[in-house]
């Protein structure tokens, strides 16, 4: 009796520590089941390597800076202008966030991986005239050589081709992961579109609140912000504008967006903010090198500015704003009671 009582015991620790121990099988054998749920991949393939293929050939017409026909060899082109040979300074760049962007794409999609899965899949052909937009916007780039919308026609023909193989409801939910694909277009001189506003808004800002609420007697014409008695002065230069920080943080706000909720409209809300937080974010930093420059001197308004320190300064207030935000539109939060009910 008592043997059989011991022969029915399980063996706990064998279970806890079998259960407990890495499979490194595990993970390959996730794979395969992701892949196994993705029908039409060899036509897919297809698809991709022939639109690569366009791309590699007939990719650029501007021969002049870089010598190839491939839009993928303009890209590491632009992204490696001023290194000098020295990859270790591809950080320092504005659009270092460019190297980053496809994997941090793909492990959103890995993060979306069921409800992608359990998409009824199916070969939809109205995405076929996304295709035909992107087919488009190459050939304005090509012609009026702007590799630029080569580069974003690319990305959205991906886009669109992974629609034609898998249909609509895979369109709806890999948009926003998809879109981050934008950020890893390189704008270059372009930015100016963008930065010289930004630097306006951010001087004006600064040198209104310096005035009404810090009472500091401080000027500006036109991005440089100066004091009366020529003690200091400051230009608010194009790296200076918080382009990187809002590219950071419009990246951010839409991850946090893809990964904490389902519906769209919350999404773009959390992307709309983005552009408010970098600019206060931007104008906080801004302040802090007027004040150390009004108390101790230009000096220690110049250490504050070149400091690497007190350049993470404008993503704490984003950082906390897009934190705040989130937990605001949560989607699980309880409904309001009226007043009289208890």
């Amino acid at each position: 009796m008592a043997s059989g009582l011991l022969r029915d015991v399980p063996n706990v620790d064998a279970e806890t520590d079998g259960a407990s121990a890495p499979n490194p099988l595990r993970g390959w054998a996730e794979c395969r089941r992701v892949l196994a749920g993705l029908p039409d991949k060899p036509l897919l393939i297809v698809l991709l390597v022939a639109w690569a293929g366009l791309f590699h050939f007939l990719g650029v017409s501007t021969l002049g800076y870089v010598k190839t026909p491939s839009i993928f060899g303009w890209w590491f082109w632009a992204m490696n202008r001023g290194l000098n040979g020295n990859p270790l300074k591809v950080l320092d760049q504005e659009e270092a966030h460019a190297w980053v962007i496809p994997f941090v794409v793909l492990g959103l999609l890995w993060w979306q991986r069921e409800r992608l899965l359990n998409l009824a899949k199916r070969i939809w052909w109205p995405a076929f005239a996304l295709l035909v937009g992107a087919l488009l916007v190459h050939f304005l780039g090509f012609f009026v050589q702007q590799p630029r919308f080569s580069v974003l026609a690319f990305f959205l023909g991906l886009y669109a081709l992974t629609g034609i193989v898998w249909g609509a409801g895979w369109l709806r939910h890999a948009f926003f992961p998809f879109a981050l694909l934008v950020f890893c277009v390189p704008l270059g001189g372009a930015a100016e579109v963008l930065t010289v506003p930004l630097r306006i808004l951010a001087t004006k800002i600064t040198v209104g609140v310096a005035q009404t609420v810090m009472g500091l007697e401080v000027l500006r014409a036109g991005t440089v912000i100066l004091e009366p008695g020529g003690r200091y002065q400051y230009e608010v230069a194009a790296a200076c504008s918080g382009m990187r920080s809002l590219t950071a943080i419009t990246a951010l706000a839409l991850i946090t967006g893809i990964v904490m909720f389902r519906t769209n409209w919350r999404r773009l809300v959390m992307v709309a903010a983005a552009l408010p937080l970098a600019v206060v974010g931007n104008v906080l930093r801004l302040l802090v090198i007027i004040v150390a420059a009004e108390v101790f001197g230009q000096k220690a308004g110049n250490a504050v500015h070149t400091s690497s320190v007190f350049s993470l300064l404008p993503y704490v207030p984003a950082l906390a704003g897009v934190l705040a935000l989130a937990h605001w539109l949560r989607e699980d939060r309880p409904p309001k009671r009226a007043p009289w009910v208890t």
